[in-house]
């Protein structure tokens, strides 16, 4: 059952082909990243024709790498929410007029429960299986949030039937992701802010760090997060300390120039930058981790799957690895390449939809705020 997945959520246009939920067959993802990074963050309206411009290319793309022609195509799973209406429109549209030109079943697919099946993904190719039911953290620039993943029979063990999803935690401000991209613009080193984050942390050469980040107490449900107090007092601390003036002009004036290489930025980052980033992200960190682990242990989950672009954070997965095998539980991760949005998550989920005949006709439209049930 080879099946088609089109994504286009928010800033990447992805089309993949899958089969039988598991095997990857292509998988083509084109970044929006040098159109949006002038502006520090995602522009709707530009987001929205870049998808336009790409969608066609790449889904050809994706079907030539499969080694298939387009009517080989058994179904078409596209992203129906969460994201950005326009962008989602654009998957939707074409879609919808693929799968009525071709007499294929148009499959819907939530943007969330695709990066759960990214890590089953992840997992089959590993031989390894994810246990349900398991505590979920998705955490990327647009969300992070905490669920219950269980089988939709609770008594299979199966990632390609349907599964029931319980939200146990959501972020009440800005999402990690979002707070990374905050900070790095903050301190003069670009957009995206997580990867260059994340090296700059591990590099940082054990200097004392200039201020400390205490954890996140929150009132209510104590498995909710909240990041924009972090990065208000990541604020705070530079306006208080004008040494850092400088060295955040000369960044800025490295970035204006095209150097946005790592190896560009550090000679520019002093120590006491650097021990700035790395308690910044070890608060991120202790904050994503302890809330999922504190999930895992209350709900005693067979397993802890941790997806979205964060996902791709060195420091978060070193972090779950290590806290994982002392308490006994599993922890499974997408690679890399499925941690980000792509469409060959798309299509995996919506293996599990058609064979449960979860099927949308020609009125199907975008919802940005889709929840996951």
């Amino acid at each position: 059952m080879r099946i088609l997945g089109i994504e286009s959520s928010c800033d990447e246009t992805a089309a993949a082909v899958v089969a039988d939920g598991r095997e990857i067959l292509s998988s083509i993802v084109a970044s929006q990243i040098d159109v949006h990074r002038k502006y520090g963050g995602v522009v709707p309206e530009l987001a929205s024709r870049e998808h336009l411009r790409q969608i066609v290319p790449v889904v050809r793309e994706a079907i030539a790498q499969a080694g298939m022609k387009l009517q080989e195509v058994e179904a078409i799973g596209v992203t129906q929410g969460p994201g950005l209406v326009g962008a989602l429109l654009v998957g939707i549209t074409y879609g919808k007029t693929l799968a009525q030109a071709l007499g294929r079943p148009l499959v819907p697919v939530n943007h969330l429960e695709g990066h759960v099946h990214a890590v089953f993904l992840e997992a089959h190719k590993a031989g390894r299986a994810a246990k349900l039911p398991a505590v979920c953290l998705i955490v990327s620039g647009g969300h992070t949030v905490l669920y219950e993943v269980r089988a939709g029979d609770s008594n299979v063990q199966d990632p390609n039937g349907l599964l029931r999803y319980r939200k146990i935690g959501q972020t009440r401000d800005d999402a990690a992701g979002e707070a990374y991209d905050k900070v790095a613009k903050l301190l003069g080193l670009g957009y995206p802010g997580g990867p260059i984050l994340d090296r700059l942390a591990a590099v940082s050469n054990g200097a004392m760090a200039p201020v400390k980040f205490g954890p996140t107490k929150m009132r209510g449900n104590v498995l909710d997060f909240s990041f924009s107090g972090l990065k208000t007092a990541v604020l705070y601390h530079v306006r208080e300390h004008n040494e850092y003036v400088e060295e955040i002009g000369r960044r800025e004036e490295a970035l204006a120039r095209g150097e946005r290489k790592f190896e560009q930025l550090l000679p520019l980052c002093s120590p006491k930058t650097l021990a700035l980033v790395r308690e910044f992200q070890n608060a991120v960190v202790r904050d994503l981790v302890e809330r999922t682990m504190n999930a895992a242990e209350e709900l005693a989950v067979e397993s802890i799957l941790v997806s979205g672009g964060v996902a791709a954070n060195s420091q978060l997965r070193a972090t779950f690895e290590q806290r994982a095998k002392s308490s006994g539980v599993e922890v499974f991760f997408p690679s890399r390449a499925l941690s980000t949005d792509n469409a060959a998550m798309i299509a995996a989920a919506a293996y599990s939809r058609f064979r449960a005949g979860v099927i949308a006709d020609t009125t199907l439209n975008a919802d940005p705020s889709l929840a996951l049930a």
